[in-house]
């Protein structure tokens, strides 16, 4: 990991201790071959995939609980850094991470050997590309703080109707966006329906009440 600083957090989810190696701040920005900048992450951007949000610890916390099916495949949409994939991987679940910024899978190895544990997939890719890499069908689509973009409700919706099974469930811990109707709406026409919708109250680490929605969808 080069051109850019780092530092190790530490987080405990589901009862278990992890290190997550971080961006050491938002003021970080590395793109010399121009791979971000061609997927239209610019500098101000390029830095919000390795910082721990509020949402993606709510997310981990949850699916830490989860009674999951054996043989049940899950994918997480909008990974970042990962926690809930690296949670349900700690727990022998077939997962697979996903996101858009090109340093996602250096990350994730990085955290994987940090925490000891084996090898997971990670693709990095658009929403609208991913579905040329082979990806498959998944029963669990999970993710956290997806909706921030005008565009994103559309191109998630078909993302998760492309991946996922005829029956599946989704999960999302969105930060009350105003983009979440849209979605719902988008969801709706491929077949899935919102099956609850609650306020989170959890406290993520730093201690500060946390403001959203934990949205379960099912077709």
């Amino acid at each position: 990991m080069t051109g850019y600083a780092t530092r190790i957090e530490d987080h405990t989810l589901g009862g278990v201790a992890f290190k997550i190696r971080v961006l050491l701040d938002r003021q970080q920005y590395s793109d010399p071959d121009g791979i971000a900048a061609a997927l239209g992450i610019n500098s101000a951007t390029w830095p919000i995939f390795g910082m721990v949000w509020p949402s993606s610890l709510i997310l981990a916390e949850h699916v830490a609980q989860l009674q999951l099916e054996p043989g049940c495949r899950v994918l997480e949409a909008g990974c970042g850094l990962a926690l809930a994939s690296l949670v349900l991987h700690r727990r022998g679940i077939d997962v697979t991470a996903t996101d858009v910024h090109p340093e996602v899978p250096g990350f994730l190895r990085e955290n994987l050997l940090l925490n000891h544990l084996p090898p997971m997939p990670c693709l990095a890719g658009d929403w609208n590309n991913l579905h040329d890499s082979g990806l498959g069908r998944f029963d669990l689509v999970i993710g956290s703080d997806l909706l921030y973009d005008r565009d994103q409700p559309a191109q998630l919706a078909g993302f998760i109707d492309r991946h996922a099974q005829a029956h599946a469930h989704v999960i999302l811990v969105d930060a009350d966006r105003g983009n979440r109707p849209a979605f719902n709406r988008a969801l709706q026409t491929v077949g899935f329906t919102l099956e609850t919708e609650r306020r989170v109250q959890a406290l993520p680490d730093d201690g500060e009440p946390y403001k959203g929605r934990l949205l379960t969808y099912v077709r």
